[in-house]
């Protein structure tokens, strides 16, 4: 309790625990992080659901990783920090698990690849990745932008 008192009190905190968690969670492209994006972001009224989809749209404009959405929303942040600061902090949270998994596993890669274990698990997540994707595509995007046929 006293550790959800501390991140209650320093909003920077929040941020850098909302954005590192979805960064951990993320395997196989950055659409799957949309919904864990989201459901971070929008229910917490940090950012408007309006402000979530103009930035997403406005990132599917661009080249360049989908990650770099999470420096739109930590800019973007309705409270301190936001504007730079926040941007910053998002950005680098996000990216944070994937540079620790690569420090923290490349000395044991080369053992990793060959363990039929480790192959089977891969595979897995790669079969969740697809179930991430495909609600991605439906939340957010389909039910704020599809309608009718025409919309289709």
């Amino acid at each position: 309790l006293p550790l959800l008192a501390a991140w209650a009190l320093n909003p920077t905190l929040a941020l850098v625990d909302a954005f590192y968690r979805t960064g951990a969670l993320v395997f196989g492209g950055g659409h799957v992080v949309l919904p864990l994006l989201q459901a971070e972001v929008v229910p917490s009224q940090w950012v408007s659901n309006d402000v979530f989809l103009a930035g997403y749209g406005a990132t599917q404009a661009v080249p360049g990783p989908l990650f770099t959405f999470a420096a739109f929303l930590g800019a973007s942040m309705t409270h301190a920090p936001s504007g730079w600061p926040g941007g910053v902090i998002a950005l680098l949270a996000i990216f944070a698990p994937s540079f620790l998994l690569i420090f923290g596993a490349l000395p044991f890669w080369a053992n990793l690849r060959k363990s039929p274990r480790t192959q089977a698990a891969l595979a897995g997540v790669n079969a969740a990745v697809v179930g991430l994707l495909l609600a991605a595509l439906y939340q957010p995007v389909w039910t704020s932008a599809v309608f009718n046929g025409y919309d289709v």
